[in-house]
């Protein structure tokens, strides 16, 4: 059976209140993104201790650290160094937390795909030599706004990049967000099954009033119903990870926060709208005969 952890932020920056929620939901852990108004890449020493100590104290397990690396312009070497150094300081984090998980990007999107592909692959080698080097895992999440955006894309690069460090982070809802992309499941989701290392799970709607949008968990176009079964049936044995992205009030998050999630703007209302998606995610668990 899969573990359940949230991204504290998502629910609040005040990490006292992300681990009361996933304490009161019996979750197993936590996911780090920004903590304090501090993305990872920018905790001290000081609060990397606390984060381990109030985790640790609270019986929760950290899954992973959800850097920002790589959401930057390929074509900018200024960036690539800089990124290089977000990932030096992500892995150390990582590695303090116990946890070898680093969510990883390829890239604002640029199209067509095909003109970069061998760039995309020439600046990861670099970063991989790292993550062989320090025993990491780099989860590659699909991203709508990245030029790896579906399942099918994240296999293709995965199997381009032919290293056992960069790993399938499946997000589901990601794929609704892209304009060409499959049903999330089965379809997304089969492209990645056989290595799927870690999972985002968050709800979405293709057409929204303006476009794609979150809502909250089981009110969206994805399966989760199906895609959860298939998770239990197959024996995946990794982390579900929540990442509402949606908030309970007329106007959402703004698509520049959602885009680079982090800070007290994005984790406004996040408590409210995280306990409602792990009331609605639970409740079709059960459904499935599992009991948390």
């Amino acid at each position: 059976m899969f573990s359940m952890a949230v991204i504290t932020d998502e629910v609040s920056q005040d990490l006292d209140v992300a681990i009361k929620l996933a304490v009161a939901f019996d979750l197993e852990g936590v996911e780090i993104r920004s903590v304090w108004d501090k993305p990872p890449q920018e905790l001290n020493e000081t609060d990397i201790d606390q984060i381990r100590g109030k985790t640790e104290e609270a019986g929760l397990k950290i899954f992973g650290v959800a850097a920002p690396f790589f959401k930057c312009d390929i074509d900018s070497d200024e960036a690539y160094r800089e990124h290089l150094e977000i990932l030096r300081k992500c892995i150390h984090v990582a590695q303090v937390f116990g946890t070898p998980l680093v969510r990883v990007f390829a890239f604002w999107k640029q199209t067509p795909l095909e003109a970069y592909w061998d760039k995309i692959i020439d600046r990861y080698q670099e970063p991989i030599r790292m993550a062989e080097g320090e025993g990491m895992i780099f989860g590659l999440e699909n991203e709508h706004t990245t030029m790896i955006r579906t399942g099918l894309e994240t296999r293709r690069i995965i199997d381009a990049l032919g290293s056992p460090v960069v790993k399938p982070l499946w997000d589901p809802g990601n794929e609704v967000c892209t304009d060409d992309g499959e049903p999330p499941y089965p379809d997304g989701y089969n492209h990645i099954k056989q290595d799927m290392y870690h999972m985002h799970i968050k709800d979405a709607v293709k057409d929204g009033p303006d476009g794609p949008e979150c809502v909250s968990m089981g009110e969206g176009d994805i399966d989760y119903r199906g895609h959860f079964s298939d998770l239990i049936e197959s024996g995946y044995d990794g982390c579900v990870s929540l990442e509402t992205h949606w908030r309970p009030k007329p106007e959402q998050i703004r698509k520049d926060l959602l885009n680079r999630p982090g800070g007290s703007e994005f984790s406004e209302l996040g408590e409210e709208a995280s306990r409602i998606c792990l009331q609605n995610t639970l409740a079709m668990l059960k459904d499935l005969g599992v009991e948390r």
